[in-house]
């Protein structure tokens, strides 16, 4: 075959849909976040002879007549979607489109929904998606392109991956995790413009780096580990990340007045090699801030100091509860004393603290809710967030919600109320208006703090900044009085 051509897809969706985090929609504060897994099997593919084609719709504000128009321009011999159970049906119905208007395409589906349940997806594709890929798929996806390149539509070998064989599902032998994570090429980030992301807690413009996949702790209810990158927290050279870092200040030198943001879910879980990466950022002599995601059961202030003096701006932190009973119901493992004393000792450092919390979770009352607002208040954060839990295929909170009656969702698309986050979950004690109140009153206490808002505009380092900080809370605005009307 000589057409060598993939579509690699972030597909249309509602506007504002944010698929690459890790609670798919549309955020409350509009985050939109570059497609990072995408553009690592874009690099993959690309470094490997592919000539392998991102696009980002969200980002370029295109619409599904867009991707038709270029499956009928580029006719590739394949094409990669993402998938997000919010958005499935819809992702369906663009690979459909594709094959309307190149018949000869077929279509490989990645990402969480169809990790999670890859023969039903399969059947609900019924023919419009080729095959699917189960987990980790950088290299899977390079090894079904070399198959279907030459006309081979046996992937049976092919590890992690499941198809339909006289429509029926088949599914492969479970591709092992990615162990050398530094012979993965840098992600294609030169086939998108940077400049469109945005989040508001972030310095603008933003990029992502990944130093590290997977997370050893057992949360109930989080997406990544338990469907996508595993448990074992597998990390790059500090010598690779730096060399990732350095290469995209060369070519993007504006991300030099933002920062980059550490994905990995726990950098701060090995001190030794949290002080090495420092280290190497340090000697790099690159002075770009940058923030990270930690857990609060860190109690190592010469870390967070070292974090401070080699660039470290801002650490973001899944609290998500301020209730000990819900810690330890969640499978959490850490304490409110613990929470508590890490957000003083980080701020004793000199570092922002942003706090992530969920809302909902099984054994939720009005009681507990109150007390995670109460602590968002209590401790000095500089930023919070606040989410309704939404229990995902492929999660332990999804089993035992689905195994205790208690999913009020029928559809996929119900994950998503007119393109916010919506409730599936109604519990006894506990209705699904009463989480969405708890989330948007924890939204409202914190940030419309008469003391809040002063520090807001004081703490103000530039225009940039302050455009940053006025989008967000425009964004925020927006959603808050678009869910009071609803309401009312």
């Amino acid at each position: 075959m000589t057409n060598n051509t993939i579509l690699v897809v972030n597909e249309p969706f509602v506007p504002d849909f944010c698929r690459t985090q890790r609670w798919a929609a549309r955020t409350r504060g509009r985050v939109l976040r570059a497609p990072d897994w995408l553009a690592y099997a874009t690099a993959v593919l690309v470094r490997d002879g592919f000539d392998a084609r991102l696009f980002d719709f969200p980002a370029k504000g295109w619409d599904k007549p867009q991707l038709e128009a270029l499956a009928k321009e580029t006719r590739p011999f394949m094409a990669v979607l993402d998938s997000t159970t919010p958005s499935f049906h819809s992702d369906l119905d663009c690979a459909r489109r594709i094959k309307a208007q190149s018949p000869d395409t077929k279509v490989l589906m990645v990402g969480p929904h169809v990790s999670a349940l890859p023969e039903e997806s399969l059947m609900a594709a019924a023919g419009a998606v080729d095959a699917v890929a189960i987990g980790e798929y950088d290299y899977t996806v390079r090894d079904v392109a070399v198959r279907w390149h030459t006309e081979n539509d046996d992937l049976s070998e092919v590890a992690g991956v499941a198809f339909t064989v006289d429509g029926r599902p088949v599914r492969t032998a479970a591709r092992p995790l990615i162990g050398d994570l530094d012979g993965l090429p840098f992600p294609a980030w030169d086939q998108l413009d940077l400049m469109r992301y945005f989040d508001g807690s972030k310095l603008q413009p933003y990029v992502t780096v990944i130093g590290g996949r997977g997370c050893p702790y057992g949360c109930s209810f989080c997406l990544w580990p338990q469907v996508m990158h595993g448990r074992r927290y597998r990390t790059r050279s500090p010598q690779s990340i730096v060399a990732e870092m350095e290469w995209v200040v060369s070519r993007w030198p504006a991300i030099r007045q933002g920062e980059f943001f550490f994905e990995d879910d726990t950098f701060t879980v090995n001190a030794d090699r949290a002080h090495a990466l420092c280290t190497a950022i340090e000697q790099s002599g690159l002075g770009v801030p940058f923030s990270i995601n930690s857990r609060a059961d860190v109690d190592d202030p010469a870390l967070l100091r070292h974090l401070k003096r080699a660039g470290c701006r801002l650490v973001l932190v899944g609290f998500e509860s301020g209730s000990q009973a819900m810690l330890d119901a969640m499978g959490k493992k850490t304490t409110v004393g613990q929470m508590e004393r890490f957000v003083r000792s980080c701020r004793e450092a000199g570092l922002a603290v942003h706090g992530c919390f969920v809302l909902g979770l099984p054994g939720e009352t009005a009681q507990t809710m109150q007390e995670t607002l109460d602590f968002s208040l209590r401790v000095p954060l500089t930023t919070a967030q606040f989410s309704a839990a939404v229990p995902f295929p492929g999660t332990r909170y999804f089993e035992t919600i689905k195994a205790q009656g208690l999913l009020t969702a029928k559809s996929w698309d119900d994950w998503l109320a007119d393109g916010e986050q919506s409730a599936v979950v109604a519990y006894p004690n506990l209705g699904r208006e009463a989480v969405v109140a708890a989330v948007d009153k924890g939204l409202r206490q914190f940030y419309f703090r008469p003391s809040y808002m002063l520090r807001f505009l004081l703490e103000t380092r530039s225009k940039r900044d302050l455009y940053r900080k006025l989008r967000g809370f425009y964004n925020f605005m927006r959603y808050l009085l678009s869910s009071q009307g609803k309401r009312c």
